[in-house]
This record gives structure tokens, sequence and C-alpha cells, in this order.
């Protein structure tokens, strides 16, 4: 019972040092790339990612406070990724306070800083 206990304890210790090192190596950008690259992601059947491969087209879409997008205007990032969320994705659009929407705002603007460091070129 001991060995058992012991076992179980080691197993907990290892799970709960190890769950910081993997929240902090996932970044809100990294679990938006994810979102992107989901054809699933808000209900959607196809990903962004097969209109914009690797971000295509959107590396200045985080700096811009005003788009013109499927025949309309749109005032901010969110509400773009919520026209292309059901209009492109045949998705449900979501909140724009919600975590996926800062997490999808922030890969998008990660886009542009890359671009800016040469980084994905």
């Amino acid at each position: 019972m001991r060995k058992k206990t012991f076992l179980v304890s080691a197993l907990l210790v290892f799970v709960f040092s190890s769950m910081p090192a993997f929240a902090k190596s996932h970044t809100p950008a990294e679990r938006g790339k994810a979102h992107f690259n989901n054809p699933e992601f808000a209900g959607g059947t196809k990903s962004c990612s097969m209109c914009h491969p690797n971000g295509s087209g959107l590396a200045g879409a985080g700096a811009k406070s005003a788009f013109s997008i499927m025949g309309g205007e749109q005032n901010s990032l969110e509400s773009v990724i919520n026209v292309c969320i059901v209009n492109a994705n045949k998705g449900n659009a979501i909140d724009d306070n919600s975590i996926e929407m800062q997490e999808l705002v922030s890969y998008i603007k990660s886009l542009g800083a890359q671009n800016e460091s040469g980084e994905g070129k």
C-alpha cells in the first residue's frame, strides 16, 4: 500500500510541477494559431488557413482599424474575424471578448511582428 501511495504522490508532484512550464510554452498567439488551423473551430467546416495559408495576406491586419471585406465595411479586427468565421468557414460567430477571440487576434497581430522582424520569410 505504501508503494502505491508513493507512486501516486510522485506522479501528482510531477504533473503539478510541469503544468506551469506547459502553460508558459503555449502563448495566446500559439493557441490562436491552433484555432486558425482548426477546420472545426467555432462550428466551422474549414480552417482560416485554407484561405490564408500560413497567415498569407494578414500581416498588416493587426495594425488596421478599418476593413473592407466581402462587400462590407468593418471597424475592428474582431468583426472581420467573425465575418470570415460565419461566411467563409460556415461557423458561428464568437464573442469579441472571448478568450478564443483574444487568441486569434494575438496570432494575427503576431504575423505583422514576424513580417517586421524578417521571420517567416
